[in-house]
């Protein structure tokens, strides 16, 4: 049954979209640009902040998020994890890790989650802080 409806609903080439008026900001942690057409980035309806991870063995590198952010004039690279990889922002990491998932989402030598994760909490805390919907409700009673 999944398939079939896969198979009707994605089968075109239509484009389709949704404005939900209730978000007003988005941080996209380590995203991966294959799973957005690029253009549609070029001006997002909201602030797009990116957390990006230079050793991310995940993706493929011309996948990085590097491409969105070259796609994507207004989006803001809110952290950057100079030795972070693809599972930096799991908090905690999953348990019982081996093989190819451990290699791909464990953390490589030199990240030092400890100090590096609430660093990126808080900065992504501070980019919603500074939209304006989060300014203007804050000083409601």
């Amino acid at each position: 049954m999944t398939q079939w409806v896969i198979g009707i609903k994605l089968n075109g080439a239509a484009w389709y979209a949704h404005a939900d008026p209730r978000i007003a900001a988005v941080v996209a942690g380590v995203p991966s640009a294959a799973d957005f057409d690029l253009n549609s980035l070029a001006a997002p309806r909201v602030p797009l902040g990116l957390i990006t991870a230079r050793k991310d063995k995940w993706l493929v590198r011309r996948f990085h998020s590097e491409a969105i952010l070259q796609a994507c004039s207004s989006c803001e690279r809110i952290a950057y994890l100079a030795e972070g990889g693809h599972g930096a922002l799991l908090s905690p990491l999953p348990p019982g890790r081996s093989g190819l998932l451990a290699e791909l989402i464990d953390d490589p030598p030199g990240f030092d989650r400890a100090r590096e994760v609430p660093e990126v909490n808080r900065k992504i805390a501070a980019f919603f802080l500074k939209q304006p919907i989060a300014q203007t409700s804050r000083s409601r009673p």
